[in-house]
């Protein structure tokens, strides 16, 4: 029988998209004054894998990526995802969004994001909120999955997440010293 025990924390990370960097850098401001600062920011990236966005935000949205040094429990992830969910309503004009935020966490094995969307590979956490199990970690690098999202799926993406992994393995040793 195997006996239930604590998850090891996680590193919270954030995809930020809109059409411009300085609702990115305000958005990022709100989630620092939640989750404390962040440990990494990428570049501006644009987000043009998909066009599913251009009727509520608008075309030639960009991206950020974001880590927060605090690492946090898994099980805070719905917690999360409902707080940044108001956060993007606060922040609509004219009932239209004008920044995505997706939390996820980086953890050995994978990457999750949170997701109010119910799927075949998305199990159900609390609150409407589901775990969308976007990579997982095998072979000394992140796989994509045949539902992994073409952003995510992109090498770029999948070499920062990587970096971020090693970050977060390296807090995991500190934590235990």
């Amino acid at each position: 029988m195997s006996k239930p025990g604590t998850a090891e924390q996680v590193k919270l990370i954030f995809s930020l998209f809109a059409q411009d960097d300085g609702l990115i850098n305000e958005t990022l401001e709100t989630l620092s004054a939640a989750y404390g600062q962040p440990d990494f920011i990428s570049r501006v990236i644009a987000f043009d894998y998909t066009d599913y966005y251009h009727a509520e935000m608008g075309e030639n949205l960009i991206r950020r990526f974001v880590t927060m040094e605090k690492l946090i429990r898994p099980e805070c992830l719905p917690d999360v995802k409902l707080a940044t969910n108001e956060v993007e309503d606060k922040l609509t004009f004219n009932k239209q969004r004008r920044i995505n935020i997706d939390p996820g966490y980086v953890s050995k094995a994978h990457l999750i994001l949170a997701t109010g969307k119910s799927y075949t590979h998305r199990p159900y956490l609390r609150d409407g909120i589901y775990a969308d199990l976007t990579l997982v970690y095998q072979g000394k690098k992140f796989c994509v999955l045949p539902w992994t999202y073409p952003d995510y799926a992109d090498e770029k993406q999948l070499k920062m997440l990587g970096r971020i992994r090693e970050k977060y393995l390296l807090q995991l040793k500190m934590a235990k010293q």
